[in-house]
């Protein structure tokens, strides 16, 4: 379930640390159910080969028989399979959407001590669903989620405490709740985290353990996180440097719609450095950012001076790029 903290608390945060990158917000649809078979919250009795068939069917998209299998692990009070049951009613697979018996099946293994039922429940109740909005009751279950070890739920609450809202704004608990979120491999929390480590708010200044933490993110998809770490390996700030490894990361966030990475990515095609000089692909990728809103005015007097038919051939290249793009978006 996509976190309306993350969409709505995320950019002015880190805003708020002082990032050098804008915040993207790539976030993630994850399932609330994969994480609720820790030590404490295993099932009462359960047969694992029917945990297995209910999950298993709900990854590869076989929501009935999902929905089915998880009804008979629930009658054996089976809390995972209660969060899973919340779960396909809140998204409407294979039965008719209903918030109210989604929130029904999450009270219950909410009550079982399920993290992952409490983190939904938070969601619930800052967006307003099966019932008014409600975020004091949102944060008591974020809280509890977070008290669980649920990632999600402590990085929330971390940006809770950046943002200032609902507490009182703490960079130094925000941290502390990062740092738990970090630790469970939360990609989010770690470039949050360090960012802080960047910039010395709510944690001390560490450049070093600010791109351990980028690039760990980075490693798992973070898009701020990848721009980052590529300028501080490409500089070597805080990070050994290595311009090709950097000119690659830059490749990847480019393709993945950076504008930061794009504009980057011409001025390495430009210069040759980290890849080889490339007047034509330098010129597509500064198009390309520029569309996204990016501008560079050294790039601009680079363009000015080739000749037509390369600026040509650039301009044919972005085109077919940025329409690429265009249709693939939902």
């Amino acid at each position: 379930m996509k976190s309306p903290l993350r969409q709505l608390v995320a950019i002015g945060a880190l805003i708020v640390v002082a990032s050098p990158v804008a915040a993207q917000t790539q976030k993630n649809a994850q399932s609330p159910w994969p994480q609720s078979t820790p030590a404490g919250n295993a099932p009462v009795e359960a047969d694992q080969s029917n945990v297995d068939i209910a999950y298993g069917a709900y990854q590869r998209g076989h929501y009935i028989t999902a929905f089915n299998e998880a009804t008979k692990r629930a009658q054996q009070n089976d809390p995972a399979a209660m969060t899973l049951l919340g779960e396909l009613y809140a998204q409407g697979l294979g039965v008719p959407r209903d918030d109210a018996k989604a929130a029904q099946w999450y009270k219950l293994a909410a009550d079982k001590g399920n993290r992952d039922a409490l983190f939904a429940l938070a969601m619930f109740s800052f967006q307003g669903r099966a019932g008014a909005s409600n975020p004091a009751e949102a944060v008591r279950f974020l809280e509890a989620a977070a008290r669980l070890g649920h990632a999600g739920a402590a990085y929330d609450l971390g940006l809770l405490y950046l943002q200032g809202q609902q507490f009182t704004q703490d960079f130094r608990r925000a941290g502390e709740l990062f740092t738990a979120a970090a630790e469970a491999g939360n990609p989010e929390a770690q470039y949050a985290l360090g960012t802080m480590y960047k910039e010395g708010r709510g944690a001390p200044k560490d450049m070093s353990k600010a791109m351990r933490l980028m690039q760990q993110a980075s490693i798992a998809g973070n898009l701020d996180a990848m721009v980052e770490f590529a300028i501080a390996q490409f500089n070597g700030d805080g990070f050994a440097k290595d311009e090709a490894a950097a000119a690659q990361l830059f490749l990847r966030a480019a393709h993945l719609g950076s504008p930061i990475a794009q504009n980057r990515l011409a001025r390495i095609l430009m210069a040759g450095r980290g890849l080889p000089a490339d007047a034509t692909e330098a010129i597509k990728w500064h198009m390309i950012a520029k569309a996204g809103g990016g501008s560079d005015p050294d790039l601009d007097i680079f363009v000015s001076k080739q000749t037509a038919a390369v600026r040509e051939a650039a301009d044919k290249s972005a085109k077919k790029w940025l329409s690429t793009v265009v249709t693939a978006r939902p």
